[in-house]
């Protein structure tokens, strides 16, 4: 499938997959640090890969939402080169940037996530968008020749992407470049069964996110405790040997985020140990 090829290149030459699995993080784990911090929590734990949330580059503390939205228009690219060398620097490797294009973005604003992307050396971008914003995605990813995944949360509600259904419709019709980026821990909370889902659609899956809730709408949980299969996905993604990453996007509320994230490492270990 297209989809797959150009991100299996980029973790190619990534240096700690697990059994053939590229577990990481996604840096939202970390949002109560700054970037640096970030990056030195992941090398602390050993991952040796990572999803950038923009929420770790973009001024959102020190700009109104108005000036955040032209900065978006015109990105200080340079910088992005520079963090680019910073993951390199710690030997991880970034499988995406995480910009969610939201409906009342410019279409400058579109454009440069892309270019906020190539400046960040990654082939594709996951962004928590609407399904009704899917084609306008799809002609700026098209262009641009990046591929974007659609993330899900669990509220099911008219042009939310929580649904298999919500899925297809955003698919519908469109390029390789539109993907999904499957969050396991929200799939089940909305009542789903990743495990199905994955094996009818992983060839156009581009990233998960690894996290572990319990159904009906239930609470973020270490891994292991929730009602998530963590271990089946990863499993899964073995045995099949699955090219996209498996990414830990950590939200379990009033805990310690290194020690918490590193818990959920080891236990992905344990989960792919042969």
């Amino acid at each position: 499938m297209v989809l797959a090829a150009p991100l299996a290149c980029a973790l190619a030459g990534a240096s700690s997959p697990v059994n053939s699995v590229a577990v990481g993080i996604q840096s939202y784990s970390f949002r109560d640090r700054a970037l640096d911090e970030a990056i030195q929590a992941m090398r602390e734990i050993g991952a040796g890969y990572c999803e950038l949330w923009a929420g770790h580059v973009e001024p959102r503390k020190e700009l109104t939402p108005e000036e955040l939205g032209r900065w978006r228009e015109r990105p200080p690219l340079e910088m992005f080169r520079k963090v680019r060398q910073k993951f390199q620097a710690a030997g991880i490797a970034l499988t995406a940037y995480g910009y969610t294009f939201r409906q009342e973005f410019s279409d400058q604003q579109m454009a440069s996530g892309f270019q906020m992307a190539k400046a960040l050396g990654v082939t594709a971008i996951t962004s928590s968008s609407n399904v009704s914003g899917a084609r306008r995605i799809d002609a700026y990813a098209s262009r641009a020749g990046i591929t974007v995944g659609m993330h899900n949360h669990s509220r099911t509600a008219p042009d939310e992407c929580a649904t298999p259904e919500d899925f297809e419709r955003a698919m519908k019709g469109a390029s390789p470049y539109l993907a999904i980026n499957l969050d396991i821990g929200h799939f089940v909370a909305a009542g789903f069964d990743p495990l199905d889902f994955i094996v009818r659609n992983h060839r156009r899956v581009v990233a998960v996110h690894l996290k572990d809730r319990k159904k009906k709408q239930g609470p973020d949980m270490l891994f292991g405790q929730g009602d998530t299969p963590v271990r089946e996905v990863l499993r899964l993604m073995m045995t099949e040997r699955y090219r996209f990453p498996a990414l830990i996007e950590y939200e379990v509320e009033n805990r310690e985020t290194v020690g918490g994230v590193r818990e959920c490492f080891e236990f992905c270990r344990r989960a792919l140990a042969m």
